[in-house]
């Protein structure tokens, strides 16, 4: 991995507005759905101490939704960030890891959540927190296809 893609590929995940997530269905199948991009730094300029230089990510969801029984089914998920219009894109797969660390869940936690959930805390329930550290980092760029070492993740 070269030191210029690596840092194209941490902007883009610092500057798109959402991210796709794919869990495995019951059936088997994917499913694919757009998610609040937590590593945006624009949307969320108070929370980039918690990444560092790494791919790690953070992906939060109501414990009452179908994603989280999804992922505590089977904790394989893919995440994907792109700029269509340029013709980037950038994948990574790995395993969700819950995060039950009170002190995680409050650090990445934003204050507008309250909408989202009973209790309108970070303690709330049905909040549910998931860390990536991504096995497989793959995509599209400056018209080539790449593969990077998820190393740092």
């Amino acid at each position: 991995m070269t030191d210029e893609l690596r840092a194209e590929c941490l902007e883009l995940m610092a500057t798109t507005d959402v991210v796709y997530l794919t869990t495995l269905g019951e059936d088997g199948h994917p499913r694919i759905r757009a998610m609040l991009n937590l590593r945006n730094r624009e949307q969320y300029p108070d929370k980039m101490n918690l990444y560092g230089e790494g791919f790690m990510v953070y992906v939060s969801t109501n414990t009452s939704s179908t994603k989280r029984r999804e992922i505590e089914r089977d904790p394989r998920i893919g995440l994907y960030y792109c700029r269509p219009d340029e013709f980037f894109g950038l994948s990574m797969v790995g395993e969700a890891e819950p995060i039950d660390d009170p002190a995680v869940k409050e650090a990445v936690w934003v204050d507008w959540w309250d909408r989202y959930y009973p209790t309108g805390r970070p303690d709330d329930p049905d909040f549910t927190l998931y860390r990536l550290r991504p096995t497989r980092i793959s995509g599209w760029h400056k018209g080539r296809k790449f593969d990077l070492e998820p190393a740092g993740s």
